[in-house]
């Protein structure tokens, strides 16, 4: 008798749980987005479809808070990306391989933490009466109470500070996986520390460089509860006028017309990323070409 084989059978759960989980509720919001709000008393109807919502959640009024969430989505990242970088490749390569779990432990220490119970931390932090603004009063650096809650600063301070661990992690992972013999090599051809950085460890930490870049840019974009503690006004996110929709005004069309739009934002940034990343890269691939034979 013939065996059959299935060699995707054991990933089948998880299709499932994608599916069930993931792609219907894509499916139901995108529905929604194409109603309307009947009444007052009502959340959603979908007897009359129309890209009106569409109209209404791109209008100037909440136009401004799309573009203040790819600016706080965008440069979040970017700071997660340029502290958490340092921090993982010492921790994979610098530090003494018995002190690495704890290091990564300490990493993972904010966790421990609830979401919420963080953010309002620094809401404690940044308020004009807490200990930061009478410190930098104390020593001079400002003269009156420090007015940096419910701006777009304080709101870039808390998704750093909340997401810069999921970046830390792989790369950590993608750092430690370049091995030392590999970087020796490098500095045995006449590299220095900086080339061998570059030319080998970069390249070859790149999965782990752009699933980083991932972990933290799409949730960030869809964070609500650090606007909303942060924020204020002056700190809107796309996130926030969702949550709002649903949970305040009970326009669920609206809010779901909103949630498609940032679900395209999201995508269309990820695939202008990534095609600048592979225009840039050209010339390297290029210059990394073998070539065998002589040229005619």
């Amino acid at each position: 008798m013939r065996r059959v084989r299935l060699p995707y059978a054991l990933a089948l759960p998880a299709w499932v749980w994608l599916a069930i989980f993931f792609i219907v509720p894509i499916g139901v919001v995108v529905w929604y987005s194409f109603g309307y709000k009947p009444s007052i008393f009502s959340t959603n109807s979908n007897d009359i479809l129309s890209f009106d919502r569409y109209v209404e959640a791109l209008s100037p009024t909440f136009l401004v808070t799309f573009q203040n969430t790819l600016w706080v989505g965008v440069l979040g990242t970017l700071l997660c990306l340029i502290i958490g970088a340092p921090v993982a490749y010492w921790i994979a390569v610098k530090a003494p391989p018995s002190r690495r779990g704890m290091l990564l432990a300490l990493v993972m220490v904010p966790f421990w933490t609830n979401f919420l119970v963080r953010t309002i931390g620094w809401q404690v932090i940044l308020a004009p009466e807490g200990w930061l603004s009478g410190m930098l009063q104390f020593i001079g650096v400002i003269p009156g109470p420090l007015d940096a809650l419910n701006t777009r600063g304080a709101v870039l301070l808390g998704v750093v500070y909340n997401y810069l661990p999921l970046m830390i992690l792989p790369l950590y992972v993608a750092f430690d996986r370049v091995s030392g013999p590999l970087r020796e090599a490098s500095k045995d051809l006449g590299a220095n520390s900086i080339v061998t950085f570059a030319r080998v460890t970069i390249p070859l930490a790149r999965p782990g460089i752009i699933a980083g870049v991932l972990l933290v840019y799409i949730p960030l974009m869809g964070d609500y509860i650090t606007a909303t503690v942060l924020g204020g006004a002056k700190g809107a996110m796309v996130g926030q006028l969702v949550a709002s929709q649903f949970q305040t005004a009970q326009n669920w069309a609206l809010g779901s017309a909103m949630a498609v739009l940032l679900i395209v934002m999201i995508g269309i940034s990820i695939a202008l990323a990534a095609l600048l990343l592979w225009l840039v890269t050209i010339p390297m691939r290029r210059r990394h070409t073998l070539r065998l034979g002589a040229e005619s």
